[in-house]
């Protein structure tokens, strides 16, 4: 048994011996030259007589999808909200979402003055649950917004049945899913708009902030060209700046662009290094009793974007000890062997202040939404580090270094009962309501 680096002995991923294989973006000399190339060539924004770079990358990725059309965005939210808005969503609509995901979610449907509607998520995938959908449906219910969330495709098929049946939008957040398919098909293709971003924190990388819309239909293309711009329509030649609608500045610049057309060139590549290297993670992490792998179901692929690692305390002989705790517990352990766990969400979306309904206590949440409170309180996250297909090196470390943790689950248990058993309540000052 080998001693914990908590308590002297030797991490499993030695300091600083990581930071070389697991930064992210990978930046090449390509990446740099196509920055260069925009530079010098003196056309730094999209309405640029001449610029080439943006609709470039637009055709490129709407092939890469399988799509008609894709309208490149100034960020992933902008990319939702613009999305919703060319659907014609707007004030008194409502948009379901996952009480699981990333609050620019929300915070796009808000941005349409549509109010957003929370569902709980699949315990297994983390997505949007179909079987919980139509609890929430209203006549006021415009759109799905499913979110492929870390990397797999949500169960499309059976949202879609559930939106034809009330002739409601599936506008895709797959801001975390860069190349995922579902059942052969790529993620983007398969709602009636796709949302992506291209933050550098994302598979698909720009060198600031961006994102992407995709669809097959005309209408929604030229609907969302004039809400990036002002409500312009795209001129044939000369800009007019007639303002044809409402719209704004949503425009995604040209050395962005640059960046992420030569990124795409090695997306492919790294996408396949990648799904072969966290295989062989979660394969070694699945012989842990009480550690939940991700799930990914035979008719769809994993783009990684994040790594979650769910803990049943039940089968780690801490029945009783709250999933906070022996999360928290956990953490403190492997932060301390070099690895780079975090908890990512701290509370579901219908918890945040900026979300809840008024009429709606924590107490309410927890029952509403229990699969999304039991993931946020007893799972662990790894978010960048193997995003780099030289992680493969020290992948293998990360799982030494939770092979260790169970080596010694009996201080990890004594750790734990010493945490208490506050939840995701304990992130907010204003009482349960």
């Amino acid at each position: 048994m080998s001693k914990l680096a908590m308590l002297g002995g030797t991490p499993a991923v030695p300091s600083g011996g990581a930071s070389a294989t697991t930064l992210w973006p990978v930046v090449t000399s390509e990446d740099e030259q196509a920055v260069f190339r925009v530079l010098h060539g003196g056309r730094l924004t999209a309405t640029a007589a001449g610029e080439v770079e943006v609709p470039a990358l637009e055709r490129e990725w709407a092939e890469h999808v399988g799509t008609a059309h894709c309208v490149a965005v100034s960020s992933g939210t902008a990319a939702l909200r613009v999305a919703l808005g060319a659907l014609g969503i707007g004030r008194g609509d409502e948009v379901v979402i996952p009480a699981l995901t990333m609050n620019a979610t929300a915070h796009a449907v808000l941005q349409c003055d549509a109010t957003p509607v929370f569902a709980d998520i699949a315990p297994d995938t983390y997505t949007l649950d179909p079987k919980r959908v139509p609890e929430v449906l209203t006549g006021r219910t415009a759109a799905l917004l499913p979110v492929h969330l870390h990397g797999l495709p949500a169960d499309m098929d059976a949202l879609a049945s559930t939106a034809e049946a009330g002739a409601l939008a599936v506008v895709e957040d797959a801001a975390q899913a860069h190349g995922a398919t579902y059942r052969g098909r790529r993620t983007g293709a398969l709602g009636v708009l796709g949302c992506f971003s291209l933050h550098p924190s994302k598979n698909l990388p720009t060198c600031g902030e961006g994102g992407l819309i995709t669809t097959d239909s005309g209408p929604l293309r030229e609907a969302a060209l004039a809400l990036r711009n002002f409500g312009e329509r795209a001129p044939a030649a000369t800009r007019t700046y007639i303002a044809h609608g409402a719209g704004g500045n949503a425009r995604l610049g040209p050395v962005q662009a640059a960046f992420t057309r030569s990124q795409l060139t090695r997306l492919p590549a790294y996408s396949k290094d990648r799904d072969l290297a966290v295989t062989a993670l979660l394969g070694r992490l699945a012989a842990l009793p009480g550690l939940r792998v991700p799930r990914v179901p035979e008719d769809r692929s994993h783009a990684w974007h994040i790594i979650r690692l769910l803990l049943v305390p039940e089968e780690m002989d801490m029945a009783g000890i709250a999933p906070a705790a022996v999360r928290r517990a956990l953490h403190r352990v492997l932060r301390a062997e070099g690895v780079p766990v975090s908890q990512y969400q701290v509370a579901p979306l219908p918890a945040h202040p900026a979300f809840r309904p008024a009429d709606l206590t924590y107490e309410d949440i927890a029952a509403r939404f229990p699969s999304s409170c039991q993931v946020i309180d007893g799972s662990l996250c790894l978010q960048r580090r193997h995003l780099n297909p030289a992680a493969a090196d020290v992948l293998p470390l990360y799982a030494r270094g939770f092979e260790k943790a169970w080596e010694h689950l009996d201080l990890v248990r004594d750790i734990a009962r010493a945490q208490g058993t506050d939840d995701w309540r304990r992130h907010f000052t204003d009482g349960a309501r």
